[in-house]
């Protein structure tokens, strides 16, 4: 592939004008002589309708072609390549949330390992059998951790025991050490791996479905996949397209890339579901992107956090051809923060920047949907739009539900930039920013006590504007024909209650008076009783004091 270094040279346009048409030429000669990356580049650029008409059925063509290289490489017993995907934008606002295990943090569940702690034995174990977040991928050492925790009779370390013994080829080790597992799922999954291949037993279809099946009842990932080949193939159980989607679909929740390059494959002809060229697409660009040059992003962030920034730029410049979201935001970020003479340099960084914002948001980049309003909105890397600033902040709100984007919005319609003046929508944005952040809080709080101010201060020039002694003349006429009619319904009302209480005494006066004379007479009984003890109290003899 002697053109592949050129054709990216042409298409970010660092080390030669930029030119799509001859990066497109490039692209399509490596792609043609089987070169992998060239592929993807290619197949991304017919996904997104770059330099060429978009079209889905090109894309899925080179995609399949890489999907099908990586699936290979897999084989039947891997879990394929793992990528971490780091955000340099995230991973700045939010330092403590990398996904990046510290240093200090492995070094003391090596500690607890070394003295025995079983539960540190195995995930360690784990950690150096599939590599990833930041630790390399280390057989002899997981294979050390594993043994340490089969020691104490652990069936799921005899389980991991039996795997990397069966990645060595020493099937006959694999047996003995699945055998103690059986009762583990990645002991029953082993055992069947080994009845279906008839690696150090008789191949028998039957035990093996017997054991994936057990493996499955208990969430094994990688026997979900084989009860998904055996049903797609027919091989140890009827043809079923239906079951072997389901068992798929169940794999590709915990990432298996060969769950997604099934299902990818299901997809792109029609087997068991309708054909979909994009669903297709999507799933094979997922697996095409799990190759081995995907371990250049974690290249890419190490030389970034080492301070070589211009070859991380360009690292992420080229997975941004082939399509990494990740690296098209990182290199926007890069690019965006405009800090070396390399960058400063390029010819037009900011507009490259917008470029990449503007794919990584069409890939579903929350943060990059935010980015292409700020650009759009400050005439940044393109022409100031503010109608198309407040339609990417609307988006990055609807379904991003981000909280930078509610406020801005918030803030274009308080002052009619970009959408029409609404005050009360301006408040609700700035509220909708405040629940959906507690970071919020305290800016919501100043804008939507600066526009209330304003609402104020508008009310009271207008009101000053309009203010006429006719017009007071007018509001007092109001005030006082409103509490008239006020006063005159209460007399009204006070004036019917007599005259009902005047017609119900004259129906029943015997019983009215009768209470009248009883109510006197009690009034006179209680009074004489109370003048009689007051006269006693005066004649009764008075004691003299005591001495």
């Amino acid at each position: 592939s002697s053109g592949i270094n050129a054709e990216y040279g042409y298409s970010s346009g660092i080390e030669a004008d930029s030119s799509h048409s001859k990066a497109l030429l490039y692209y399509t000669f490596a792609a043609l002589g089987g070169d992998s990356i060239a592929q993807m580049a290619l197949a991304f650029r017919y996904w997104s309708g770059i330099s060429v008409a978009q079209s889905c059925e090109s894309a899925l063509k080179y995609y399949r072609l890489v999907a099908d290289n990586v699936a290979r490489k897999v084989g039947s017993t891997g879990t394929g390549q793992v990528v971490l995907r780091i955000r340099l934008m995230e991973e700045e606002e939010s330092p403590q949330n990398s996904p990046l295990l510290d240093e200090d943090l492995v070094q003391y569940y090596q500690f607890l390992a070394d003295k025995g702690d079983l539960q540190a034995q195995l995930g360690l174990g784990q950690l150096y059998l599939q590599g990833g977040r930041g630790i390399e991928k280390n057989i002899k050492l997981a294979q050390n951790y594993f043994s340490a925790a089969a020691k104490s009779g652990n069936t799921n370390a005899y389980g991991f025991m039996g795997k990397i013994s069966m990645q060595l080829k020493e099937y006959d080790v694999a047996l003995k050490y699945y055998k103690l597992a059986t009762k583990d799922p990645m002991g029953q999954w082993g055992m069947g791996t080994l009845y279906y291949n008839g690696w150090g037993v008789d191949q028998d279809y039957s035990q093996a479905l017997t054991y994936f099946m057990l493996a499955s009842q208990q969430g094994h990932t990688e026997a979900e996949l084989q009860l998904g080949l055996m049903h797609l193939s027919g091989i140890g159980v009827k043809k079923d397209y239906g079951i072997a989607l389901k068992h798929f679909n169940a794999a590709s929740k915990s990432g298996h890339v060969l769950a997604f390059y099934n299902l990818g494959m299901m997809h792109a002809m029609g087997i068991g579901v309708m054909r979909n060229c994009q669903t297709s697409a999507e799933l094979l660009k997922n697996v095409a992107e799990r190759g081995t040059w995907g371990n250049e992003l974690m290249d890419a962030h190490a030389l970034y956090h080492k301070g070589y920034i211009d070859s991380a730029l360009i690292k992420y410049l080229i997975l941004a051809e082939q399509g990494y979201e990740v690296a098209q935001a990182n290199a926007a970020f890069i690019l965006d923060k405009d800090d070396t003479d390399f960058i400063r340099n390029l010819n037009s960084p900011y507009k490259r920047a917008f470029v990449n914002w503007k794919r990584a948001a069409a890939q579903g980049f929350g943060g990059a949907r935010l980015k292409l309003g700020d650009y759009y909105y400050y005439g940044q890397g393109t022409d100031a739009d503010p109608v198309e600033a407040a339609e990417q902040y609307q988006i990055a709100s609807d379904v991003d539900h981000n909280p930078q984007a509610m406020f801005n919005l918030g803030y274009m319609h308080e002052l009619g930039i970009g959408r029409a003046q609404d005050m009360h929508l301006a408040k609700r944005y700035y509220d909708m920013a405040a629940s959906a952040s507690v970071d919020a809080h305290v800016p919501t709080m100043l804008a939507n006590a600066k526009l209330l101010t304003k609402l104020h201060i508008e009310w009271l020039i207008q009101f000053y504007k309009d203010f006429t002694f006719t017009m007071l003349y007018d509001s007092i006429l109001v005030w006082y024909t409103s509490w008239s009619v006020y006063f005159t319904d209460k007399v009204e009302g006070l004036t019917e209650f007599f005259v009902q209480l005047d017609e119900s005494a004259t129906e029943d006066w015997d019983i009215y008076l009768m209470s009248v004379l009883a109510v006197v007479l009690g009034l006179v009984m209680a009074l004489r009783g109370h003048n009689m003890r007051v006269a006693q109290q005066q004649n009764a003899p008075q004691q003299p004091p005591n001495q």
